[in-house]
């Protein structure tokens, strides 16, 4: 298999497939206020990603994609490539990321069962993601998640920004994230502003993972709220509980595409309930623990050897079904005798939570099980 990579790689030889590298840049400072570059930025091959005339030339046309999986016989891949290689615009070209499709290609041709991968996770440009996030007021984060959820959001975009003005206005790293890949564009408005768009899956999940990972710092910074929250979470009381989870949600930026099946949601729901009750060390909490006859959302050993709690989370389709979806989630813990696998431990006075989100809304029921 050592020989057979290089012997692979030989048949892209033709020019189609050679691809000039690309490195994205932003201008240096400079004294003048017209750059010493304008003169000379078409004689050096200098084009922004806007540019038509060389818009092919920035990565793989569909095209080029079809006929690379044709020589590999990988046609039946094309519909995963596209969702999660495709989606940039350069000029008037649709066009996918080379770098990706090679890489994704060359693993199906040695594990034919590889599923796509984001090969942009630990590359040194997802700072910008994360500076982007942080920087984030309430506005932004709501322009974030209907990013995420599959929207545009029309900004104006600078193409001449110096590595000076990058941290001087949010609006500024919108524009580094469109010139990064980021952020591509469907078109512009009758002003001129940028229709910016998340161009595929891979990129999705870099936003998410940045996200996921600002919402577990912030969450866990604030050791006053989070020791009320396990306080609250210990004695059942389900008002406390709720006013520190809504105003989480509140702040938080959702994950979760609104196309999304409840599932995935609810999947969502659990990453974010889980990161408040895990920071408590004194406390084993695990997730979708076989227990009775089905599968608990949470379960949690506390520090007290005779106590337990499980929470199961449901994700109602309006804001009335919230207390109707907390009483499903009881009733199926109770069905499914939940309780069986703390009580296996010794552990006998439980508390149950059904948990019920929508939106940026939760409702929580408590029921008490005390050993008699």
């Amino acid at each position: 298999m050592r020989t057979e990579k290089p012997q692979r790689w030989r048949q892209l030889q033709p020019e189609k497939f050679w691809r000039r590298l690309l490195s994205r840049i932003l201008r240096r400072p400079t004294k003048s206020k017209k750059s010493s570059l304008s003169a000379i930025r078409v004689k050096a091959g200098i084009v922004s990603i806007t540019d038509s005339r060389f818009d092919e030339q920035f990565g793989f046309t569909e095209k080029d994609v079809r006929e690379l999986l044709k020589i590999y016989h990988l046609e039946d891949h094309m519909e995963e490539v596209k969702e999660w290689y495709d989606g940039y615009r350069f000029g008037d070209a649709d066009i996918y990321c080379p770098w990706d499709v090679i890489n994704h290609v060359d693993r199906l041709c040695g594990e034919p069962g590889a599923q796509p991968q984001s090969y942009w996770l630990n590359t040194s440009g997802n700072e910008l993601v994360k500076r982007f996030i942080d920087k984030a007021n309430k506005t932004t984060r709501d322009e974030i998640e209907r990013l995420i959820a599959g929207e545009a959001i029309e900004k104006s975009v600078r193409m001449e920004l110096t590595y000076d003005e990058i941290d001087n206005h949010i609006d500024n790293l919108w524009s580094v994230l469109f010139t990064t890949g980021y952020l591509t564009q469907t078109g512009r408005t009758e002003l001129g502003a940028y229709k910016l768009v998340i161009p595929n899956k891979e990129v999705r999940e870099v936003y998410k993972l940045q996200i996921k990972e600002w919402f577990s710092h912030t969450v866990l910074s604030n050791t006053g709220q989070l020791t009320a929250f396990w306080t609250a979470v210990e004695k059942g009381n389900t008002e406390s509980i709720e006013k520190y989870l809504n105003r989480t949600l509140s702040n938080s930026i959702s994950v979760f595409d609104t196309k999304a099946p409840e599932t995935e949601k609810e999947n969502s729901y659990h990453t974010f309930l889980v990161g408040p009750l895990a920071g408590n060390s004194d406390w084993l909490v695990k997730s979708n623990v076989e227990a009775g006859e089905g599968f608990a959302d949470i379960v949690v050993e506390t520090e007290n050897p005779d106590s337990g709690i499980i929470f199961e989370l449901k994700y109602s389709r309006d804001a009335a079904g919230l207390d109707k979806a907390c009483e499903k989630a009881i009733a199926q813990m109770k069905d499914r005798r939940y309780e069986e696998y703390l009580k296996n431990d010794g552990r006998h006075d439980l508390l149950f939570y059904g948990v019920a989100f929508y939106k940026k809304r939760c409702k929580v029921i408590v029921e008490e099980q005390k050993e008699k």
